[in-house]
């Protein structure tokens, strides 16, 4: 689950939450995830609850439904000190849900970044503690698979272990994709990396990562893009200083780069307890008191948490339509206004939620990677199809004929209207060799986009429409593919398509009639219509420009947050997150009015391969607050990021990198604001 806050409070409900999920009664949000999004509800006893819901394009997927049973019946048998126990579920629903107990109080992310290293007895209380639910956990049969600092609560009583949404059976029968990496940078073990092996050995891997954390307050690999991340965990050393003596041997034992090696949950509790009992019995017995007769008693003498602003939950208030009726004009006026110089891309089938730097409102028309989309039918929400239309798929044999191209101009320049599904039904695969030529560049463009990065293969089925003037650009059912790759191939195929069209038409106006184009997703089987993902039209280009000025968009950086899979990408990002962080650690030091972050190593970068830009974002907690000191530090992100993308293009004519943005992410509520982009000018 995303973190929502300093303290993990309640956000406001988004337009389109639910008021009512089985029971409970919707007051706001908690945080949101891969696998959907966790509301804060009201039982009908008044008692305060957790309810995710998972995201509608998963719960199309009977795959996914099937594993879903299986994630509730492991939630029901692991009870244990330290968990958050499921109370109710619905895994039939038409959109699936459980609800866990809540816990008030910050994630330790949030508190170590607020407040500092856990000390004293509240450390050993706390690795107690989650050794302790990892110990109920594993003795049940289930890994967990994503024990992280975001995923501890530090609730007024003791830690609490939460988020079970992609835990799997010991037994090899898993709730997500087996083959597929699952879990986060850094908590990942060596082996899960190299094997795609996991286990309870890998849970005790990122709880010795956990515990090493909440000492020092630094992550024991290190900060910077995930891929240098990775690489220090397969590669490296834990950085472990400053962790307690007593406890520094329990840590480095489940740190063991061979699993065989490390240390069990059970094991790790009772040292790890041991340590809290000798710690509880000598202060109590300095101050005078009688010890406690019991461990859970020792954790709860022991534990010293802030008072949590923890304010009653009420009913939601009503959604302010107006503002968002006002930002839908202000936004639709700008669209208009930009002209041909911008495109739109209107994405379709799935929700805004995913991981701390996507969850966002999407105004109604956004300007994005393609062009312009109008919204989607009230008879088709989000590109879904009709369940009465035709469900042929594209054979060639039994599609309509079409004309050969080659004699007609494209005339739908403007069109907005939306693509039907009858219009993919009747496109046919390339059968000139023009067609043969922009499909086998389509091609090439969307595999050397997806090759950046770790996504699951994609074989675009692409199909020509005559009488629409579109081509279809359609992904072969990837069974149970994460959302972040869905929406990276809606990207990369907008971009793939768009580029070859646009081409086209600039050689051969006259002759050449496809100008739209379409990109589609196989959810689950390749007889069914494909859901759109998003359309748009080639002829006005396909980069997000305004007055001949590129701009870097919330997708682009969500795109470079993904791990990148690519040796010279991951070279050049760990070379230039050293190099900025210096140039910007130089530069407040002499610059009056600039201040240093509190953190170690706030900067971080990476790259977008649709629109060919590298993104940089400072995880800010209060350095770059005014616009002076913003402008300040995209200076020095520009100063010392194009000469080196520039220098790598010279050296290497298939580097495509020559454009750049700055993001400021505040600490607390984790919603990037881009302060400044543009393309890295020649005398770089």
């Amino acid at each position: 689950m995303n973190e929502t806050g300093p303290a993990g409070g309640v956000r406001p409900a988004l337009t389109g939450d639910p008021t009512r999920i089985g029971p409970y009664r919707v007051i706001g949000r908690l945080g949101s995830g891969g696998m959907g999004t966790v509301h804060a509800a009201l039982a009908p006893d008044g008692r305060r609850v957790a309810v995710k819901v998972i995201h509608p394009a998963q719960a199309e997927d009977p795959e996914f439904r099937a594993r879903f049973h299986r994630e509730v019946k492991l939630s029901a048998r692991v009870q244990g000190p330290c968990l958050l126990p499921l109370l109710a579920a619905d895994p039939d629903a038409e959109t699936p849900w459980l609800a866990t107990a809540y816990a008030p109080g910050p994630t330790l992310h949030q508190h170590v970044t607020a407040r500092g290293a856990l000390t004293g007895g509240t450390l050993y209380a706390f690795a107690a503690g989650t050794a302790r639910a990892l110990a109920a956990i594993h003795a049940t049969g289930v890994v967990h698979r994503d024990v992280k600092p975001q995923n501890v609560i530090l609730a007024p009583d003791g830690p609490r272990v939460l988020d079970f949404g992609i835990a799997r059976a010991s037994d090899g029968t898993g709730v997500t994709r087996t083959g597929m990496i699952t879990g986060t940078p850094g908590w990942i073990s060596p082996e899960h990396y190299r094997t795609g092996t996991t286990g309870a050995e890998g849970d005790m891997f990122a709880w010795g990562a956990l515990v090493a954390y909440a000492a020092t307050g630094r992550l024991p690999f290190g900060t910077g893009a995930p891929d240098v991340v990775v690489h220090r965990v397969l590669s490296g050393k834990p950085d472990l200083d400053g962790i307690p003596e007593d406890l520094l041997p329990t840590v480095a034992e489940a740190l063991a780069e061979d699993p065989r090696k490390r240390i069990t949950a059970e094991a790790a509790a009772e040292k790890c307890s041991a340590l809290l009992a000798s710690r509880a019995t000598v202060v109590l017995a300095t101050d005078g008191e009688s010890p406690p007769s019991d461990l859970g008693r020792f954790s709860e003498a022991q534990w010293d948490m802030p008072l949590v602003d923890d304010p009653p939950w009420h009913s939601a208030p009503a959604f302010r339509r107006g503002r968002v009726l006002a930002l839908a004009l202000t936004t639709l006026l700008l669209v208009a206004g930009i002209g041909g110089g911008a495109l739109a891309f209107q994405p379709g089938g799935r929700t805004d939620d995913g991981d701390p730097l996507s969850a966002r409102e999407s105004s109604p028309t956004e300007v994005v990677d393609g062009p312009a989309a109008a919204p989607p039918s009230p008879d088709r929400p989000n590109g879904a199809s009709d369940p009465d239309e035709p469900t042929v798929p594209p054979t060639g044999a039994s599609a309509t004929p079409v004309e050969e191209p080659g004699d007609t101009a494209y005339t739908r320049q403007g069109d907005p209207t939306e693509p039907h599904p009858e219009e993919w039904v009747a496109s046919v695969p390339a059968d000139h060799p023009s067609e043969r030529e922009v499909e086998a560049a389509v091609r090439d463009h969307l595999a050397a986009i997806l090759a950046t990065k770790h996504t699951v293969p994609v074989d675009p089925v692409i199909t020509f429409n005559r009488r629409a003037q579109t081509m279809m650009v359609t992904a072969e059912a990837v069974p149970q593919a994460p959302w972040e790759y869905q929406d990276l191939f809606r990207r990369a195929g907008a971009m793939a398509a768009c580029t070859a069209l646009n081409e086209r038409l600039r050689d051969s106006p006259a002759t050449w009639s496809y100008g739209r184009f379409v990109v589609q997703w196989h959810d689950f089987s390749a007889g069914a219509v494909p859901m759109i993902l998003g359309f748009g039209e080639a002829e006005t280009g396909c980069s997000t420009t305004i007055a001949g000025r590129w701009y870097g968009d919330e997708e682009g950086l969500f795109t470079a947050r993904m791990p990148s899979a690519d040796p010279r990408e991951i070279r050049i990002a760990d070379d230039l997150d050293r190099e900025i962080n210096s140039a910007w650690r130089t530069r407040v030091a002499h610059s009056p009015g600039l201040t240093p972050f509190i953190l170690e190593d706030p900067i971080d970068l990476g790259f977008d391969p649709v629109q060919q830009a590298a993104y940089v974002w400072a995880l800010d907690d209060g350095a770059l607050m005014g616009r002076a000191q913003q402008s300040h530090f995209s200076e020095t992100v520009e100063n010392t990021l194009c000469p080196t993308l520039l220098a790598e293009r010279r050296t290497n004519p298939a580097w495509g990198y020559t454009r750049w943005a700055t993001v400021v992410d505040p600490l607390y509520d984790h919603a990037p604001v881009i302060i400044a982009s543009g393309d890295c000018p020649e005398n770089a």
